[in-house]
């Protein structure tokens, strides 16, 4: 069979990744995808540090787009606006492409998508959500015979490594997040990571995958963890709980819920227990019940080895492009809207600095009551000695957010309560 061409845009950390693993085992590639698949065009602004010998380098990647010898192109250069250019005009000259660009599918997939199937090739982008772990591929074939009812994930290891050092080590947040940039888990503004950003781009991905909807970034709720103290840590651990930043999809009888923000999750579950800058997406089949998959959510040669099966994939179809559908259905047969976050249903944790007064334990369940929502776990806690507020920490019921913005609302207005009361999400997660 004929080679198939690579042509590989970015030659950062992932980019030099996949150069030297793809070029590291050519021979078991190939042997995969029943034909040679070889690098003959790199595109990159500088001459980069590997061994170019006998392979082409522009320093105008639409030069490798527009190569008629170049059957894949591997867009790894990141960002939205460049590299949304730089596909489409690969696609117009009918390449397939591979991408680890999670914002680029989160805001322009479906068009992507649609100008790919309109010229008959692919557009692939496993690297894109949880680095090395497959779970697209799980999801779209592996899990092909299932409804899928939900998916949960802790898919920004930035973040996990943050929360894993306050839980363990009772570290404050500032003190972890400059150690994470010390480290290079995160950037020097660290907003996409912290804020839930990049998370949300990942979830919309996986819930268009998971439910056969349309990629809708705009509609994810999205809550970062700037604002978790070391203080909530704890109390959650006394309780049972570990607090992880997950991405949430799960379809219910009214819609599509889309959320990232912090959780709590009871500590016998395992997803609780990823820690550091670990990834682990838990989907919820009906056939299937409940799995698991975890492993490097980023790295060089973790994102890598995602993008070369990609790549590997794409070359043993090169002839008949197009066997497994953009977003993992070929036709829309449900009407899924996507829920607004108030009609969103979860557990809370709540902590609140209440007065040291006689009566205003029961004011406080008799406002949440007044708003239909139960008590789980009511704990109050020895406050400072210097302090005349004492923390109460309690665990709800499943209730609609709406119910309980207004339970809030109506509980930091009574006097008793001068301080905004901590809202933490609470997930069972179960089998």
């Amino acid at each position: 069979m004929k080679p198939v061409n690579v042509g590989i845009c970015g030659l950062g950390t992932v980019g030099t990744g996949t150069f030297n693993v793809l070029q590291r085992n050519l021979k078991d590639i190939a042997r995969r995808a029943g034909r040679s698949v070889q690098i003959t065009h790199v595109g990159a602004r500088r001459k980069p540090d590997v061994n170019l010998a006998g392979i082409t380098h522009s320093t105008d990647i639409f030069a490798v787009a527009k190569d008629p010898n170049v059957h894949i192109l591997v867009e790894l250069i990141g960002g939205t606006t460049v590299a949304k250019d730089l596909v489409l005009m690969a696609i117009e000259h009918g390449k397939g492409v591979v991408t680890a660009n999670k914002a680029l599918i989160a805001l322009h997939g479906n068009e992507i998508f649609a100008a790919a199937e309109a010229k008959g090739v692919v557009v692939a982008y496993e690297a894109g959500v949880a680095g090395g772990i497959p779970i697209i591929k799980a999801i779209r074939e592996g899990l092909v015979a299932n409804k899928i009812t939900s998916v949960a994930g802790i898919i920004n290891g930035t973040t996990n490594f943050i929360l894993t050092e306050m839980s363990e080590k009772g570290r404050d947040f500032d003190d972890v997040l400059a150690e994470a940039q010390a480290l290079g888990y995160a950037e020097a503004d660290p907003t996409f990571d912290v804020e839930g950003i990049d998370a949300a781009h990942k979830l919309s991905i996986l819930a268009a995958n998971a439910f056969g909807i349309a990629l809708q970034f705009d509609k994810v709720f999205t809550e970062g963890i700037t604002e978790i103290t070391t203080e909530d840590v704890q109390y959650a651990s006394e309780l049972g709980y570990r607090v992880k930043h997950l991405g949430i999809a799960r379809r219910t009888e009214s819609g599509v819920e889309m959320r990232v923000h912090p959780t709590l999750i009871p500590e016998k579950r395992l997803i609780a227990n990823v820690d550091g800058v670990l990834n682990a997406v838990l989907v919820q089949g009906d056939a299937v019940g409940p799995t698991m998959y975890y492993g490097a959510g980023a790295g060089a040669e973790a994102t890598a080895s995602s993008v070369i099966a990609d790549i590997v994939d794409m070359a043993r179809d090169i002839d008949s492009p197009g066997l497994v559908p953009h977003l993992g259905f070929s036709i829309e047969t449900e009407d899924l809207p996507v829920l607004s976050a108030e009609e969103m249903t979860t557990s809370y944790y709540l902590r609140i600095s209440v007065k040291d007064e006689v009566g205003q334990m029961a004011k406080i369940a008799q406002t949440l009551s007044d708003h239909g929502i139960n008590m789980e776990a009511i704990i109050q806690k020895e406050g400072p000695e210097s302090e005349t507020l004492v923390p109460l920490i309690i665990l709800t019921q499943p209730v609609k957010e709406r119910a309980m913005n207004l339970a809030i609302g109506a509980l930091e207005a009574l006097p008793s309560i001068p301080n905004k009361i901590v809202r933490i999400r609470t997930e069972r997660l179960d089998g």
